[in-house]
């Protein structure tokens, strides 16, 4: 039979061993600096809030207008083409045969085709009392009846030149030249005058995303502006339609059908390109942004590591009494770092709640769905715990360093 003799009893004295420290502590102890230095330790979280906030921001930001834009794109379709002509070899300006539509219009694969051609000549007033010079920008287009219908645009006010009003003098003017000319509903009684006609304004457009064009002209029936302003005939855009998966074929040779005699004087493209390209433009600026909150980021870490090696100077007699209760090295290594980190996890997700809710309030007033990435707001509040870690741990290894009896004795 074996007997078991404690350590006391054998006469030997007992091994004292540092206790071990729980999650629970860890986090309390770490945070008994927040606690006692809250101010300092709100500005400093503040530094990391405002880097994360605008890295949030500006990619929550960049992916809401993406959203509306592809939502745009979805709703107006990717397969609309204009002709328009280009410039002959003596750098004059072309022009289109007359037979140009009825030419494109033979090209199989095309559903749908429309067009519109520049008055010269005929500028738009909203009275006869402003000078000739003033044109505002407004140019005067000759429209046929389905235009609407082939860029996917609508009438804001009123209602879209018909088979009757395209023949009388009436016009629907773009959302651009109604608000130049300070027009804000169509009506009888609401006129303007384009060359030396008195034109009655029958609608107002919404914004055309894929015929800016349209914006800031005046519209008129093809046979009134013939027939009112001597409009040649000669279409000055053609739009087309064609399925998604003849899109490519149909834009290689629309040039050569719409003007058979000199094709390389005709311009063709996809109005969805310069939208895709104007976003890829928001892409880069967004990149310039992300850059700058990065910097922001890093400034905010500077500032962590400050206020943590601050922090070890002020508190070297708290470390020293430590150290001679009995904390090890590693405990109190591990108590710093476990501050900074609780600094920087605060700014982090402080700074994530601040860049969704700008986020989310420049969504809603520009009218578009919110979308923040979730990589956005992991990979934000993570890079915070990186910074913090090693913002933190030179300090955290200055604090373990010291020696009891060294940290007790500063005043």
């Amino acid at each position: 039979m074996t007997t078991q003799v404690s350590a006391h009893a054998a006469g030997r004295a007992p091994e004292l061993r540092p206790a071990r420290m729980g999650f629970g502590d860890v986090v309390r102890v770490g945070a008994v600096g927040l606690r006692t230095r809250p101010l300092r330790a709100f500005l400093s979280a503040l530094g990391i809030a405002i880097g994360i906030a605008a890295m949030v921001s500006v990619v929550g930001i960049s992916a809401s207008s993406r959203a509306e834009l592809n939502g745009t794109l979805d709703a107006l379709g990717t397969n609309l083409l204009t002709v328009a002509p280009g410039t002959r070899l003596t750098g004059e300006q072309a022009e289109l045969p007359l037979t140009a539509e009825a030419m494109v219009r033979r090209i199989g694969p095309v559903e749908a085709l429309s067009a519109i051609g520049r008055v010269d000549g005929a500028s738009v007033y909203r009275s006869d009392r402003i000078p000739a010079i003033q044109t505002n920008g407004i140019a005067a287009f000759a429209a046929r009846t389905d235009l609407l219908a082939t860029i996917g645009a609508t009438v804001r006010s009123g209602r879209w030149l018909d088979a009757a009003t395209g023949s009388y003098p009436a016009t629907v003017l773009g959302s651009a030249a109604a608000e130049r000319l300070g027009i804000s509903r169509s009506g009888t009684d609401t006129k303007v005058l384009i060359g030396d006609e008195w034109f009655t304004v029958v609608g107002i457009l919404e914004p055309a995303a894929l015929a800016p064009e349209l914006d800031s002209a005046a519209l008129i029936g093809w046979p009134a502006a013939s027939s009112t302003l001597g409009f040649d005939g000669h279409a000055t855009r053609i739009y087309t339609r064609s399925p998604d998966t003849q899109v490519a074929a149909v834009r290689d040779v629309l040039g050569a059908t719409a003007n058979p005699e000199a094709p390389n004087e005709v311009d063709v493209s996809r109005p969805s390109d310069a939208l895709a390209a104007k976003q890829a433009a928001g892409d880069a600026f967004t990149g310039l942004l992300l850059g700058l909150g990065a910097v922001a980021l890093l400034v905010g870490g500077v500032g962590v590591a400050n206020i943590m090696v601050i922090s070890v100077l002020e508190r070297r007699a708290e470390i020293g009494l430590r150290r001679s209760l009995g904390a090890t090295r590693g405990q109190v290594r591990t108590q710093f770092l476990t501050e900074s980190l609780l600094l920087s996890a605060l700014g982090g997700i402080g700074g994530a709640m601040l860049g969704s809710a700008v986020t989310a309030g420049y969504s809603s007033y520009q009218g578009w769905m919110t979308v923040i990435p979730l990589w956005a707001l992991t990979g934000g509040v993570a890079a915070t715990f990186v910074i913090g870690g090693l913002a933190g741990l030179y300090p955290a290894i200055r604090a373990s360093k010291l020696s009891p009896t060294e940290a007790l004795a500063t005043p």
